[in-house]
């Protein structure tokens, strides 16, 4: 066997330890009266509507605009993506094609305070139409549309020497748009002139221009004093990508959905998780004792990773919305995990009562059992990517499939794949890694505590 260092279990299990604390606590700051999110925790997960409860809203075409069939798909595929964009994968929508109407219920946002249903559904509502003009007024010349736009992202950039940094929305044009781009910035850098920048009837920024911009792609600042906060960017981001509705709507009514699985569903199933866990640890250390014990540690550093991935910790994935079919995900992710670990110690005790050494065990134990882990992990890993790309905002798969975005079978496919991914990193890597250091230690070098004989 490999010799691992002593000190790679105490690293490991401090690292483990960590990831669980914040993942779960966050972590916090204040500037003067603003609470400062620097780590997101589990408080940040936007729950879904069984859960939390949410909004109903009732559009309909603006203007007594008499909308086809086709309008009306347009305008329910455009809502599907605008919400699965942003991560909200529990929602209903039901459209009326014969009185024009479409029916729209999705959950409250992770940090909403006032739950006032007519600001949430303000964004979801707004045709979106992005053009950039010549000179300050919207009356200028028209050099492209958000149809030409391929792409909008997120990013920063430095404003000046002293190291202040600006959020701004990244755009890449198609070629149309590029070629478009260039002769316009062209024009303006020749005249000294602006080029105006508009999100429907309201200035975003007017941007002088010193040069040709010829390569298809720029950026949006918030101008004014301080620019775009990261949330302002990332929703105009999300609201350029989800492109705009065939024409506007209005609200003809709208309410508050409140949670069907009652108001303390969390808590109880908070409570529950803690109890199972209780009765993993309990059946794991009684079984297998000190592997099991190893991989229950390893359990809650994979819990974490998910946890993580889903309270929108690392700033590339946003929060993510845990639906009923989310929490099946994990759930089956986590049953995937206890069965990698059980194979593996399994594995161990029937390789010591062969009388081996117990390093020899440990090694041949771990490689045996790692080609089922890998076969079973794997499959269910395609299948996972299977759903979030039928299902998804992407559609990657919708040349054989078709176009659908199913928030609630996106969900179930997203936390399961981060769930087993997350196994792989903890329950076959982590877990092993600590089991070969603390066997070097001569307090654990008994086979009895790996379920052997009496050494």
């Amino acid at each position: 066997m490999k010799r691992t260092k002593k000190p790679v279990f105490f690293i490991v299990f401090a690292l483990i330890l960590f990831l669980a604390c914040t993942s779960i606590l966050g972590i916090y700051g204040e500037n003067g009266d603003f609470k400062v999110t620097y780590i997101k925790g589990i408080n940040d997960i936007r729950w879904g509507i069984d859960i939390k409860g949410g909004v109903e809203a009732v559009f309909a075409p603006a203007n007594g605009i008499d909308a086809s069939d086709s309008e009306m798909e347009s305008v329910k595929a455009i809502l599907d993506l605008r919400l699965v964009s942003q991560n909200v994968t529990d929602y209903e929508i039901y459209p009326d094609y014969t009185n024009d109407r479409i029916t729209v219920r999705f959950p409250w946002k992770s940090d909403e305070k006032n739950y006032n249903p007519d600001e949430a559904i303000k964004e979801l509502a707004a045709t979106a139409e992005l053009s950039f003009r010549m000179g300050t007024d919207q009356s200028g010349e028209l050099i492209l549309t958000g149809k030409n736009v391929k792409r909008a992202y997120t990013s920063y950039i430095q404003t000046d020497q002293t190291g202040t940094h600006e959020h701004v929305v990244n755009l890449e044009f198609d070629k149309e748009g590029a070629e478009n781009f260039a002769d316009a910035t062209l024009t303006a850098a020749q005249n000294s002139s602006q080029i105006s920048i508009w999100m429907d009837n309201e200035l975003i920024s007017a941007p002088s221009v010193s040069k040709q911009i010829p390569d298809g792609e720029c950026y949006i600042s918030g101008g004014g004093s301080g620019g775009f906060s990261a949330a302002e960017a990332a929703k105009l981001a999300n609201t350029i990508n989800a492109g705009a509705l065939p024409f506007g709507l209005t609200v003809e009514s709208y309410g508050t959905i409140s949670p069907s699985l009652g108001s303390y569903a969390l808590e109880a199933m908070g409570i529950a998780a803690i109890i199972a866990l209780a009765f993993i640890f309990a059946f794991m250390t009684i079984m297998y004792r000190l592997p099991g014990f190893i991989a229950f540690i390893a359990l809650i550093g994979q819990m974490s990773i998910a946890i993580m991935a889903v309270s929108g910790y690392f700033p590339v994935f946003p929060s993510f919305t845990m639906t009923i079919p989310g929490i099946a995900g994990l759930i089956l992710s986590i049953g995937m995990g206890v069965d990698a670990n059980i194979i593996t110690a399994e594995r161990i005790k029937d390789e010591l009562w062969t009388g081996k050494t117990l390093d020899g065990c440990i090694t041949n134990g771990t490689k045996g059992s790692f080609a089922a882990i890998f076969d079973g992990n794997v499959t269910v890993i395609i299948v996972a990517v299977i759903l979030i790309l039928v299902f998804g905002p992407a559609n990657v798969l919708s040349a054989i499939f078709g176009v659908s975005t199913t928030g609630l079978i996106y969900a179930f496919g997203y936390t399961l794949l981060v769930g087993v991914i997350a196994n792989f990193i903890m329950g076959v890597g982590a877990s092993r890694l600590m089991l070969k250091s603390i066997s070097r230690f001569k307090i654990f070098k008994n086979k009895r505590l790996y379920g052997g004989k009496k050494s």
